[in-house]
């Protein structure tokens, strides 16, 4: 199926119900299709339809989905230019991906006009609520100049439909491509792994570039309505759920760790939650229970990444309430089971699958697995070797098929010659009622080559000390694992999407030295 198809069903099922409602708008199915059609027909008479790279920039707002949806009409393929970026970070992704036409909130003209003038494929600024500066497109202009009639799609599974940037933690991001087929399998798995009655309300609360905004669109399919809030911020979310009766969330471990340690949690009403989606990072386990006394039994846990996008793994609200006492501690560090259109297993560096409770990489195949990254054939077979998707994250299954993440490759810690996986340690550490969230990395040490070492963010009005933490970690995983010394910060370096930045963290302690390892 072609991604607008999907669309399409939702269009069906509820034309005249609000799809997308902001702090400032309410724009029904129908209303989004004429909207989305007007653009993909001005994209035709520009000679900008099937094929062409445009990307939406634009914080989180209802307009802006349905220049999403106008791209999709089109043929075209979308770039989730993010908000929250560096002007150079998105004049990289835009150009690296040759990035046509762009649509652009007033909130970011400045901007615009920098990327207008770096990214050298931009043919066409179009301001998607304003007239727009010189030079540049109102939206009512822009779809002047269409005669109503659409391109014709084609109709193929492997056509690209969009393409994500990689992390965008550090560095440079590549382009992970995504087919048709690709959306066909996540969307497929979003509704096998969350079945239930049409007509959600779903609240986007994180970035609609990243998981938050995808999950829009898979579940429009079913005729959503998608509450979109202007930023991922906890009162915000807890007073939405209360207001719009939201059925369905998404959000990374970190917001959800700001929201147990608010001091009004528990006032709101979140009865009306079916599922609460975290993903985009490891859950620690005593937060995860901490989340079911206070949401109720909706939480959840996918598993992905951009090269293979939220569903290799998914642990259920079911896995969660049929586990016995006994087994609740280790399921609750779970990402879950494989779902159902894709292989995930556990490979050693040397290409050979490792068998239940033997530690290496998590790697992938299946429809869901991405066809690989824009124009760099050499980043495809690197994350292609041995004929699988390989992750980048550490691992093991246990017998019962459940997969347990130790780690990222990159941030295990080598300390005096034993492995440390900070994932471990962090979870170790996140038990204790003080903390908020902690990232635990590996710093330049004369004896032991690397130390342990955590960054730790309290909640507001808490204190611990540093010996009360490294005890505990002693007491949970050995000496070997406990932090050589912990440091206390306000606030840790999170990206756009709340994802704490590690590797920023890690570079303050190795610069200057001549290897980082």
């Amino acid at each position: 199926m072609r991604l607008i198809d999907w669309f399409q069903k939702g269009l069906l099922r509820a034309a005249n119900e609000p799809a997308f409602v902001d702090e400032h708008s309410s724009l029904t199915y129908s209303e989004v299709d004429k909207r989305a059609r007007e653009i993909a027909s001005a994209m035709k008479a520009r000679g900008l339809d099937t094929g062409v790279k445009a990307a939406v920039y634009s914080p989180n707002d209802a307009r802006a989905f349905g220049c999403i949806i106008g791209i999709f009409y089109a043929g075209g393929v979308w770039l989730p230019a993010n908000a929250r970026n560096t002007v150079a970070a998105n004049v990289h992704f835009l150009s690296m991906t040759e990035c046509r036409v762009l649509f652009y909130h007033s909130q970011f003209e400045a901007q615009a006009l920098d990327l207008s003038r770096q990214v050298p494929t931009l043919e066409v600024l179009i301001c998607l609520d304003g007239q727009g500066t010189e030079g540049f497109l109102s939206m009512d202009a822009f779809v002047g100049l269409g005669d109503g009639s659409l391109p014709v799609i084609p109709d193929d599974p492997d056509r690209i439909a969009t393409i994500f940037p990689t992390g965008g933690t550090t560095g440079l991001s590549k382009g992970a491509q995504w087919s048709h087929q690709t959306w066909e399998a996540l969307i497929g798995a979003y509704w096998l792994c969350l079945p239930g009655e049409e007509r959600p309300i779903h609240l986007v609360a994180g970035p609609m570039t990243h998981a938050a905004g995808g999950l829009a669109l898979m579940m429009v399919a079913g005729g959503a309505t998608n509450i979109v809030l202007p930023r991922a911020d906890p009162e915000l979310i807890m007073q939405a759920i209360d207001r719009h009766r939201v059925t369905h969330l998404y959000l990374p471990p970190t917001v959800l760790y700001m929201m147990l340690s608010h001091p009004d949690v528990r006032k709101y009403d979140y009865s009306s939650l079916k599922y609460f989606v975290l993903a985009a990072a490891p859950v620690s386990p005593d937060k995860l229970r901490e989340a079911m006394e206070v949401f109720g039994p909706v939480m959840c846990q996918s598993y992905g990444q951009a090269e293979a996008p939220m569903f290799l793994t998914f642990l259920s609200t079911r896995d969660l309430q049929q586990a016995g006492s006994n087994e609740m501690g280790r399921r609750l560090a779970s990402c879950g089971r494989v779902t159902l259109n894709v292989r995930v297993e556990i490979m050693s560096d040397e290409g050979e699958l490792l068998a239940p409770g033997e530690r290496g990489e998590i790697v992938a195949k299946g429809s869901l697995v991405f066809p690989g990254y824009y124009k760099n054939p050499e980043a495809t077979a690197e994350a292609s070797r041995f004929d699988w998707h390989h992750t980048g994250d550490i691992g093991y299954r246990d017998e019962e098929g459940f997969v347990y993440i130790v780690d990222r490759k990159k941030d295990m810690i080598v300390t005096g010659g034993f492995n440390v996986f900070s994932a471990e340690v962090e979870q170790s550490i996140m038990a204790h009622p003080a903390v908020r969230e902690c990232a635990v990395v590996g710093v330049p040490d004369s004896k032991w080559g690397e130390a342990v070492k955590a960054i730790v963010e309290l909640k507001d009005g808490e204190s611990v000390e540093a010996e009360t933490l490294i005890a505990q970690v002693k007491e949970d995983l050995g000496g070997v694992h406990a932090p050589k010394s912990i440091e206390f910060w306000k606030v840790l370096p999170r990206n756009g999407n709340g994802k704490v930045l590690k590797r920023e963290i890690r570079e303050k302690f190795w610069s200057g030295q001549e290897r980082a390892v």
